[in-house]
């Protein structure tokens, strides 16, 4: 027989990730609701993401008139490269981006006393406060492309590859939310730190690139250090078959929780500077 005490605990293990999930669900319903008030700006951001993406598409349209192949990459796996990619980015963009942007406020403006009182977790609430219901559609475009790059490619990729290719982008997602929510924790010291944020931001460029196009400490750096081109790249190796060592497939699922791991460490730290806004 349970002591009421081990009760009281066991529905505590039991309840908090109901609890949690409800106040998802309510930041969801705050989000859709601040969209739908200002719609313009809602359909407006969607038409400028799209255009950009085509900008992308035809580019590689244009670049291949001239050649054949990049690097060992044909037009249609080049355009599965961009598609994964951009979807990846814009469900980061949808989950985390601006949540990540605005932790730096939060500090300046000692709004983040308020979340440090509430009986939730902080940094959950840092994170999710604000969804970007607009970037869901472009990541359903995004989809889109890649369905359609594979089948002009003849792919027919397994079950098992698929949910590789879906478990890896999370893994991605993860990586890029990991790394910018860390960098984001440098606001606790400097004034404002939105810059670095989007200047990581702004290399989501590389990671529509093919790895095999780079040489030297460019790739390292950029598979390794900021890994751009492994977080593209691995998943539409595995949906392609171009997969050259399984390995890549563990360091990638590794790295995203290393740096999830590394993100906490930082936030902790940051965290115990942290002395409120009007101290």
């Amino acid at each position: 027989m349970h002591t009421p005490h081990q009760r009281r605990l066991a529905s505590a293990a039991t309840g908090w990730p109901k609890r949690y999930l409800s106040i998802y669900a309510m930041l969801w319903r705050n989000s859709l609701v601040r969209e739908m008030t200002f719609k313009t700006n809602f359909i407006l951001w969607i038409v400028v993401e799209l255009c950009w993406f085509s900008l992308q598409l035809t580019f590689i349209q244009v670049l291949y008139l001239h050649t054949d192949s990049i690097a060992g990459w044909s037009k249609w796996q080049v355009v599965l490269l961009i598609g994964a990619s951009h979807l990846i980015q814009e469900i980061f963009q949808a989950l985390f981006l601006i949540n990540c942007v605005n932790l730096s406020e939060l500090v300046r403006t000692g709004k983040l006393d308020f979340l440090l009182l509430l009986p939730v977790n902080t940094r959950f609430l840092v994170s999710v406060r604000q969804i970007d219901l607009g970037s869901f559609v472009n990541a359903a475009i995004a989809g889109g492309v890649i369905v359609y790059a594979a089948r002009q490619l003849g792919l027919a990729p397994s079950a098992i590859q698929i949910l590789l290719f879906l478990m890896l982008c999370v893994a991605g997602i993860l990586i890029h939310y990991s790394m910018m929510f860390l960098l984001a924790t440098i606001s606790f010291w400097a004034v404002r730190a939105q810059g670095m944020v989007y200047a990581y931001y702004n290399l989501f460029n590389v990671s529509r690139l093919p790895d095999s196009a780079f040489r030297g400490w460019f790739k390292v750096v950029f598979s390794f250090a900021i890994p751009m081109l492994l977080v593209s790249n691995v998943p539409v190796r595995v949906l392609t078959d171009r997969l050259e060592s399984p390995a890549s497939v563990f360091v990638l699922m590794g790295m995203s929780f290393g740096c999830l791991i590394l993100s906490e460490l930082g936030w902790r730290f940051s965290l115990r500077r942290y002395t409120s806004a009007s101290s």
